[in-house]
């Protein structure tokens, strides 16, 4: 479409063409860079999730730690034995303290 003044309405398509590519590559890229943005947001939240794991197990970890050097000791292993199965050794006796059951009812 070159006219006798110069081409001058070719140089309008032409540019027209340019502008429509361009504003289609703004779009892809926008999109594109929106994409990358939403899957940033959402690996930071995971990130959050998963450190704030780390703390519970972590703080979990010290918790078993200790247990176990408190259950290494052979005196505080058999402590609990007692205290949770009423075990008893031969020479030592059991006595149980039942308390006495308190009435309800006005008499």
């Amino acid at each position: 479409m070159i006219d006798n003044k110069g081409g001058k309405a070719y140089n309008k398509t032409m540019s027209f063409g340019k502008l429509a590519i361009l504003f289609l590559l703004a779009i892809v890229l926008g999109l594109g860079i929106y994409s990358l943005l939403r899957e940033k947001e959402n690996l930071r939240k995971e990130v959050d999730k998963l450190s704030s794991s780390v703390t519970a197990l972590k703080k979990e970890n010290e918790s078993l730690s200790a247990s176990i050097e408190y259950f290494r000791t052979p005196e505080n292993l058999l402590k609990e034995l007692k205290s949770q199965f009423n075990y008893r050794q031969a020479n030592e006796g059991l006595i149980i303290i039942v308390p006495k059951a308190t009435s309800t009812n006005a008499e």
